[in-house]
């Protein structure tokens, strides 16, 4: 399993350097790549993990963590749903800086704060939902992350990672590698002014464990009654554990 590789980085501690600063680097423009990029299916994903947790957002007591909340659309969607805050995390500051001037920007009111994944400043057995999207295969180590996933949260709790996926469909992964490949850097160079950044994306997804593999990862970390359902042909997957 181990955590995402980076060209260059030759241990844990510089994957996770290499990452902060790539986000970095991207923020000012991550939201206008990711919603031109994905032809805004992205946000569709989103409202899909949150219908599938609603169950939890319903609970006013719930407590609910979004990690590597990015810019907060996430968050945002989660607060929406259940009409109360809920907590985002990333360890990437300007990342944060924007979710926070969006997230008021809109009137909510959830708070975000800067934290690893790995190490989360909670207490153990305090939440009842954590979810990722799109940000744990950028983790430097996986497995370390779901003990983490799983430490925080309550007896019972969820665990919810929407994550991208290789498309079971022969044909039509090959299209859609294609297009991660050869068409997603460039178009995501000129978007976002960051090259490097777009040609890291497609080489996670290939290099990040299959569907299967990482709910058997998450069986190991602890959780039980873990599923998974494709998004979009496979380009996508929710997994969910409890």
């Amino acid at each position: 399993m181990k955590g995402t590789t980076p060209a260059g980085a030759s241990s844990e501690q510089e994957a996770a350097a290499w990452v902060r600063g790539m986000f970095a680097r991207v923020a000012p423009r991550y939201d206008l790549a990711n919603h031109l990029l994905s032809f805004n299916i992205d946000r569709y994903w989103r409202a899909h993990t949150v219908r599938r947790v609603h169950y939890i957002l319903a609970n006013p007591a719930a407590r609910v963590l979004d990690i590597c909340c990015g810019t907060g659309d996430l968050v945002l969607a989660l607060e929406r749903a259940r009409r109360a805050p809920v907590l985002g995390s990333d360890f990437c500051h300007p990342m944060l800086v924007a979710a926070r001037r969006k997230i008021h920007g809109t009137g909510k009111r959830s708070p975000v704060f800067e934290s690893d994944a790995l190490y989360l400043p909670l207490a153990g057995a305090s939440l009842d939902l954590i979810t990722v999207a799109f940000g744990f295969r950028n983790l430097a180590n996986y497995e370390a992350g779901l003990r983490e996933m799983r430490r925080v949260l309550k007896p019972g709790g969820t665990a919810a990672i929407l994550e991208f996926s290789q498309p079971p469909n022969p044909a039509f992964a090959a299209l859609y590698n294609f297009y991660s490949r050869r068409i997603l850097p460039v178009l995501g160079g000129v978007i976002s002014g960051n090259r490097d950044a777009y040609t890291y994306l497609p080489e996670s997804v290939r290099k990040f464990p299959n569907a299967r593999e990482l709910a058997d990862a998450m069986r190991r970390a602890g959780f039980a009654e873990v599923t998974y359902e494709f998004l979009t042909g496979g380009i996508v997957a929710l997994h969910l554990g409890r």
